[in-house]
């Protein structure tokens, strides 16, 4: 007699066995989207160096992979440093032996005024941002050219396309950022190497809530009318989005299937860009 009690499929891969046996770097990786996309791609089967500046949720995160039946190793680095960045590359050829993936995903935000925003914060908001994926695509490169495959992906915003008061330097790094992907798109053709820039509207993170209150004090506005104004209200569908839905575009841009999409930005913006 046929059992009446259906047994729970485990949750499938959503790329299947495409991604299985790749190699991922994930900078920014202890917290928020970038610990979002490390957990997704590892469950995919992608073997993860997962990267930040926070030694104790980047080695957590690594635990939490490794724990479930993933392949992850944390590399402590700030992507700015010329030698992390060529420490986090050699990290992954030294247990690797390849790059497959590369999501250059660390940030941070810094909210004032252009005649109040410091030196020092542009400098630091431009490093990570900026310098940083071109640090890391640069010596990324030359393996993704001599295995003659790579995807690189950048994380850009909606301000990659559009942008914002008093955000001088996280709107410029961003909008740099894309110019960075075109031409590492271009220069990486011939060797099927990709990039492309993903563009969300704000995502529900620690680095979005921690703007908050600069933004309510510089506008005038209350917390809650800064995210019903600012964060979602310029957002058709008026909502933000959850890390899960931009990882799960990680994903896919990083298979073959996506093997055509290069040197664009790929809005996930909830209608942010559509006016």
């Amino acid at each position: 007699m046929a059992s009446d009690t259906l047994e729970m499929e485990k949750p499938r891969p959503l790329m299947g066995d495409q991604l299985k046996g790749r190699v991922g770097i994930v900078t920014g990786a202890a917290s928020g989207l970038g610990k979002a996309i490390a957990l997704a791609l590892a469950r995919e089967g992608v073997a993860v160096i997962v990267n930040d500046i926070d030694r104790e949720n980047g080695r957590r995160v690594t635990h939490d992979i490794t724990a479930a039946g993933g392949e992850a190793i944390f590399q402590f680095g700030d992507v700015s440093d010329v030698k992390d960045a060529r420490a986090l590359i050699n990290a992954a050829i030294d247990r690797f032996t390849r790059i497959d993936i590369l999501v250059n995903n660390a940030g941070l935000q810094h909210i004032a005024p252009i005649t109040e925003f410091t030196v020092e914060k542009w400098n630091l908001l431009l490093g990570v941002m900026l310098t940083g994926p071109f640090l890391t695509t640069k010596y990324a490169f030359p393996h993704m050219r001599a295995q003659r495959k790579g995807r690189i992906i950048n994380m850009g915003s909606t301000q990659s396309l559009v942008s914002a008061e008093f955000k001088a330097a996280y709107v410029s790094a961003k909008h740099g950022l894309l110019g960075l992907t075109k031409v590492t798109a271009l220069e990486g053709a011939p060797h099927n190497i990709t990039a492309v820039a993903v563009c969300p509207c704000f995502v529900r993170t620690p680095l979005a809530e921690k703007q908050i209150a600069g933004q309510a004090k510089f506008h005038g506005l209350t917390e809650q009318e800064v995210v019903e104004k600012i964060m979602t209200g310029p957002a058709p569908l008026k909502r933000m989005l959850e890390p899960e839905e931009v990882a799960a575009l990680v994903l896919y841009l990083s298979t073959d299937i996506a093997q055509c999409m290069t040197g664009s930005a790929v809005p996930i913006d909830c209608g942010w860009t559509a006016r």
